[in-house]
């Protein structure tokens, strides 16, 4: 996010909070989608869908923000499950 906006303070809160960063509601609907998704999968309904509908994601768009969202948790619940650590390279990218 820091390289890609060019905005380290950006990147920084979308690191450690995105509820704190200067967002449209298109993105902050997104984020807060996948978060509970992430946290309470359990609790995602149709209602959530219909947030994201109302702030002009289509089905393909909540699909592609779903998989990506469960592939990052996939990801790193299995880089965890196995101690699976970052290449010293890595922690010298502007991230």
């Amino acid at each position: 996010m820091r390289q890609l906006s060019q905005d380290p303070v950006l990147g920084e809160l979308m690191a450690m909070n995105h509820r704190a960063a200067d967002l449209s509601a298109r993105h902050r609907a997104m984020l807060d989608f996948a978060v509970k998704l992430t946290e309470t999968p359990h609790r995602v309904g149709e209602s959530d869908r219909d947030g994201l509908r109302a702030v002009g994601f289509g089905e393909r768009d909540i699909w592609d923000v779903s998989a990506v969202a469960a592939f990052y948790n996939m990801s790193n619940r299995m880089a965890s499950a196995v101690d699976m650590r970052p290449n010293a390279e890595y922690h010298r990218q502007a991230r």
